[in-house]
């Protein structure tokens, strides 16, 4: 999925969820941590490389939330997209981490897109999911971009898929 001279612009991990809850927003002194939640679907992850541009938006998108990776409810045991599975959701979670290489004992990220042009690929993305998820009936969330999030995931097992673009 991505030119292989130059390595990926873009990497996602998709993992099948029964309810996520992302905390969005730090409790403060005077006022409650923010919380979003999904119910039964997926939750993806995502972090763009240096080189990364809105070209590879729509292919993500498309590829991400078309890959048939959910149990149907039917008896067939039939898999689906998200985007066909009745009343479904979607958690987009900012991941820079998902850059990182080790080095020695520790982590560099290196690789990662500064952060301004980041937070602009992430917002674009998460417009197109939106227009995509809406066409379906499907519920989307997202995190903050740049900060630290609290994630609570209930998985029916791992079911966990690695992409890069």
């Amino acid at each position: 999925m991505s030119d292989k001279s130059c390595g990926p612009v873009a990497r996602a991990v998709l993992q099948q969820c029964l309810q996520a809850r992302l905390q969005v927003k730090a409790a403060q002194e005077h006022c409650d941590a923010e919380w979003v939640e999904v119910g039964r679907g997926m939750v993806i992850y995502v972090c763009f490389f240096k080189g990364a541009t809105d070209d590879i938006l729509p292919k993500m998108v498309s590829t991400l939330l078309n890959l048939r990776l959910c149990e149907s409810e039917s008896e067939s045991g039939r898999m689906v997209s998200v985007l066909e599975l009745a009343g479904s959701s979607v958690l987009v979670v900012p991941q820079a981490t998902l850059g990182g290489k080790a080095k020695g004992r520790v982590m560099q990220y290196h690789n990662n897109i500064a952060k301004e042009d980041g937070l602009r690929l992430y917002a674009a993305f998460v417009a197109l999911c939106q227009q995509e998820v809406a066409a379906a009936g499907v519920t989307l969330k997202h995190g903050t971009y740049g900060n630290r999030q609290v994630l609570k995931l209930d998985t029916n097992g791992p079911h966990t898929h690695l992409l890069d673009f």
